[in-house]
């Protein structure tokens, strides 16, 4: 069935012959579960692509990256055609004495291209073969940032047999995702998304729901082709939706690029981060979007940052989401309600950053990660990973959000700002609420496991083992019994 009813009230729908009787034999049923923002493209990547997140240093990656050319060249799987692309090294918990540098990577690599992705994909370490084929400068350190390193990772994924081994991963990843219990996404991927999810569901992929976003440079051309926030995908048989126009306001925490109202701790010469937009084309592109029938999706990290996006949102009528909403002025927390903004928020992130927080934003203006108090204020939340800066994983968010800790044995990170399971569990849905109700979409989740029985974030983050089962729109995507 496509719809959720009451016992015998589906069975004069045409199909109700067809439909399979299942019995779930005591187990815990939820709504399917969704992850609102990811870079589904790249999180796809990490399934086959060199993954530096254990990294301690700039010379633990080296090495690293050393030993997966070793591995490559034995293979007989490197070729000086095709990049070589790592992902997710967290620089900003390295030493001063252990930070990237041009002359590392390129004594590592050689005259293989090598191009390094950020933890946070805001900056890239990229070696002088790979800077020459993308067209980018670089100085000492190696690093390409903000939107110069945007533009040049896309370029990657159009490299020499990129697409058929994008395909595979695509695949993989979506079996992934459905073990999880996630039944949609919201892909923010820096591409042509309404284009490369038409041509997904065409080619089979077709485990997920999606909304793909549109970013601001390619909005224009979205309105011209008639496309608005929630067209159905042609091909997609209904999983498929235009989403919402995604714009990147300012940096991230750990490029210290966010844009803050206060300088960053312990940083010379001092920096308060950047807007990657003036505040007029931000409200410029809002009020293109809002006209023209597309949501938006703003990312805002830094407190300053933040207020410049609500003021625009507010002169637009704007409607949508602030995507990270990391560190907010108490001033400005009430006007997400206020403006009927969603507030779209990465809880695994404050797991991540909470030691970067420390070093870097240890006298803040506003306050980082107010899951709370946005809660509190009559904010709706959503919950979502970033992937592939963290897992694509609802149970790792609502885990960070109930728990603040990924381990016992360490105290929770801002325990006032923690959320009880309920609300961390219905801001991980399409319908925003942790049962399912008459008239919903067939999108489920079955637990060998009842979630509001966990006491633990260990127990919370081992959820995905007790999946027994996914369903989209009817159709099992995932099932174990």
């Amino acid at each position: 069935m496509a719809a959720i009813g009451p016992a015998g009230s589906l069975d004069d729908r045409p199909d109700a012959a067809k439909a399979e009787t299942v019995d779930a034999d005591g187990r815990w049923l939820i709504p399917g579960l969704w992850d609102c923002h990811t870079h589904f493209t790249q999180w796809s990547a990490t399934f086959g692509r060199l993954d530096l997140l254990a990294a301690r240093s700039a010379s633990e990656a080296m090495a690293m990256l050393r030993a997966y050319l070793d591995e490559r060249r034995k293979a007989g799987t490197l070729s000086p055609d095709v990049f070589v692309v790592g992902m997710r090294f967290r620089h900003s918990l390295w030493s001063d004495a252990e930070q990237p540098t041009l002359a590392a990577i390129d004594e590592a690599s050689g005259e293989q291209p090598v191009a390094l992705s950020s933890a946070d994909m805001h900056c890239g370490w990229v070696n002088s073969a790979a800077a020459r084929r993308l067209g980018v400068h670089v100085d000492a350190s190696g690093l390409v940032s903000e939107l110069e390193w945007f533009d040049a990772y896309c370029k990657l994924d159009n490299a020499p047999g990129a697409a058929e081994e994008s395909l595979r991963l695509l695949r993989r990843a979506e079996e992934d995702a459905a073990s999880k219990g996630v039944v949609g996404i919201r892909d923010y991927e820096m591409a042509e998304n309404i284009d490369s999810w038409t041509r997904r569901f065409a080619l089979g992929i077709d485990r997920l729901r999606v909304d793909a976003g549109v970013y601001p440079e390619r909005l224009q051309a979205a309105i011209d082709a008639g496309w608005r926030t929630g067209c159905e995908l042609p091909g997609s048989h209904g999983l498929g939706r235009v989403g919402a126009m995604k714009l990147i306001s300012d940096g991230s925490l750990n490029t210290r690029s966010a844009y803050c109202s206060t300088p960053y701790s312990g940083i010379e010469p001092p920096t308060r981060g950047v807007l990657s937009y003036a505040p007029a084309q931000i409200e410029d592109y809002m009020r293109l979007a809002t006209e023209h029938g597309f949501d938006i999706a703003c990312h805002a990290i830094g407190d300053e940052a933040n207020t410049v996006v609500l003021n625009a949102a507010a002169a637009t009528g704007a409607h949508g989401s602030i995507e990270h909403a990391q560190m907010l002025k108490p001033v400005d927390i009430p006007r997400f309600a206020e403006l009927g903004l969603t507030a779209s928020i990465q809880p695994q992130h404050a797991m991540d950053d909470r030691d970067v927080i420390a070093r870097f934003w240890a006298h803040p203006a506003g306050i980082p990660y107010p899951f709370r108090a946005l809660h509190d204020a009559g904010a709706r939340l959503r919950m979502g990973s970033d992937a592939p800066v963290a897992p694509l994983d609802p149970w790792l968010a609502i885990s960070a959000a109930v728990f603040g800790t990924e381990s016992s044995d360490r105290e929770p990170f801002q325990p006032e700002q923690c959320l009880d399971v309920r609300t961390a569990l219905a801001a991980s849905t399409a319908v925003g609420r942790d049962r399912l109700a008459p008239g919903d979409s067939a999108d489920l989740v079955l637990l060998d496991r009842d979630p509001y029985a966990v006491r633990t974030p260990e127990e919370m983050r081992a959820m995905p083992r007790s999946v027994a089962a996914t369903m989209v729109a009817g159709r099992w995507t995932h099932r174990t019994f």
